[in-house]
C-alpha cells in the first residue's frame, strides 16, 4: 500500500512539473536553478542548465525517484521489529550489508561523527 502511495504521488509531481515547464519555462528554470543552489550543483562551470535543467520531471527522474523512495521504506525501523540491514560501502568499496559486520551475539556499535 504505501509503494502504491508513493507511486501515486511522485507521478503526480512528475506531471505537475512537466506540464508547468512546458506552460512556464522560463519560471521553472528560475525554479530549478534555485534548486541547484542549495545543492551547489550549477557552482560546476561544467554544467549548465540546458545539461541538467531538463532532465527534471523526464521518465528517469520518475524511475530514479520511486527507487529512492521505495529503498528508504526499507531502511525504516520499527519498535519491536528486526533492525533494518542496509547495505553499505567499505573504505576500500566494496557493498556489503550492516549486519554482515556483526560477530556472534556482541552488539553492532555505530559511531557517527568525525574526530577533531
Amino acid at each position: 500500500l504505501q509503494k502504491i502511495l508513493i507511486l501515486v504521488h511522485v507521478i503526480m509531481c512528475v506531471v505537475v512539473g512537466k506540464t508547468a515547464m512546458i506552460l512556464f519555462p522560463n519560471a521553472m528554470k528560475r525554479y530549478i536553478l534555485q534548486l541547484g543552489k542549495k545543492s551547489r550543483m550549477n557552482e560546476n562551470p561544467k554544467f549548465s542548465y540546458e545539461n541538467w535543467g531538463p532532465t527534471f520531471f523526464s521518465f528517469k527522474y520518475l524511475l530514479f525517484v520511486l527507487k529512492v523512495k521505495w529503498k528508504r521504506l526499507e531502511d525504516e525501523a520499527y519498535e519491536g521489529q528486526p533492525a533494518p540491514n542496509p547495505q553499505v560501502v567499505t573504505s576500500n568499496g566494496e557493498v556489503r550489508h550492516l549486519c554482515d559486520f556483526m560477530q556472534d551475539n556482541r552488539p553492532l556499535v555505530l559511531n557517527f561523527g568525525s574526530c577533531t
